[in-house]
């Protein structure tokens, strides 16, 4: 059985870790220095590499060349072929215990945890708790964590993920070393597919792997995962129509084109291209919603342009340059047509019919 990509391209190294550069800098250096701290906590989105950074520190702490070969130590990275590291890798490593906290959240099992704490090592130097989801912890196993945080054994590394921080109790939070995970711009995210995309010899066009990243929402494993999808759906030839078909949603062109008859107060072009979009099965609702966002984002650069600088970090340097376009075209009484599919919007997800209220709110805010 062949890899998930997502699995297949983990990042084996912090020099792999795309996107958080300061993180990768500051645990590398701590390795380097072998100054790991005795807890963290990993904070950001979904699929911005907090579990594979967590578990790049179960390598570096019990990677075995580490500790026999000091100039190697002093790169700061896991050498990814010994057998502490391999295993880790693998899943079956002894030491790395990763939980769950989604379905493993109670005091029982917290307490179950703390008496795995007081056991040594099997076979490593280290023994590491990953907790993933740490937020959906009760309020009764924080309380019964509190005291291994606060007084762990010399072995034991303790890295807690989230996706929610502000969850997590602050009597935790103080006693752990911060780390806010980030997304990734798009344009780093399209690279990484790049790469795997050549190395599996994968033919997808641009325009295709824009959109992929663009639904993974700066999450590479998202990205990895539907790419994955699209494979197996389409073969090694994949074309935008493929990923429209799949994700529901419609490429950066088709949008612009939509939006900049919007602008031109083209109804009858405008009715008809939304006509031939829900014809073709695309989620009108999913539409709205990038096309609300498309118009909000040539509306901002219109009364400060000075915002293409967080927009590149969202959208392809071709694909700001079209927006440019349409925010010099964006007049004050384009604001109403913004109000009004903003309304349509709340009302498509209730709609038996999603594409009246859309159609509606185009004809009353365009005549």
């Amino acid at each position: 059985m062949s890899r998930a990509l997502y699995r297949k391209y983990r990042p084996s190294t912090f020099e792999d870790l795309l996107g958080q550069d300061a993180i990768s800098h500051i645990l590398r250096e701590a390795a380097r220095q072998d100054r790991l701290a005795h807890a963290y906590l990993f904070a950001g989105p979904r699929g911005t590499g907090k579990t594979t950074t967590a578990r790049l520190i179960a390598k570096i702490a019990n990677c075995e060349t580490r500790r026999t070969d000091k100039k190697f130590a002093a790169k700061g990275e896991p050498c990814n072929t010994c057998r502490m590291c391999t295993e880790i890798d693998e899943g079956h490593n002894l030491d790395v215990i990763e939980i769950d906290a989604a379905s493993t959240r109670g005091i029982d099992d917290i307490r179950d945890l703390k008496e795995n704490v007081r056991v040594a090592p099997a076979s490593g130097k280290y023994k590491v708790f990953i907790i993933d989801e740490a937020h959906q912890l009760t309020k009764d196993a924080w309380n019964a964590l509190l005291k291994t945080l606060e007084e762990p054994p010399a072995y034991v590394i303790l890295i807690l993920a989230t996706t929610e921080s502000d969850r997590v109790p602050a009597t935790i939070v103080s006693r752990t070393q911060q780390f806010h995970f980030k997304h990734v711009t798009l344009e780093t995210l399209v690279g990484k597919l790049k790469r795997i995309a050549k190395e599996e010899k994968i033919d997808i066009s641009p325009e295709a792997l824009e959109l992929v990243a663009t639904s993974a929402e700066g999450s590479f494993r998202d990205a990895e995962s539907l790419l994955g999808q699209l494979v197996s759906f389409s073969g090694e030839k994949v074309t935008l129509q493929n990923v429209e078909s799949m994700v529901g949603k419609v490429g950066f062109d088709k949008l612009y084109a939509f939006a900049g008859m919007l602008i031109d107060k083209d109804i009858a072009k405008a009715l008809e291209s939304l006509s031939s979009i829900y014809d073709g099965g695309y989620n009108v609702v999913q539409f709205t919603k990038d096309l609300i966002q498309y118009l909000r984002r040539a509306a901002v650069l219109r009364y400060n342009p000075e915002m293409k600088t967080l927009f590149m970090r969202e959208l392809m340097s071709d694909h700001v340059a079209k927006l440019e376009a349409h925010a010099k075209s964006f007049q004050d009484k384009h604001i109403a047509l913004l109000k009004a599919l903003m309304a349509a919007y709340g009302q498509m997800k209730y709609s038996q019919f999603p594409i009246i209220p859309l159609e509606v709110a185009i004809i009353e805010s365009l005549k």
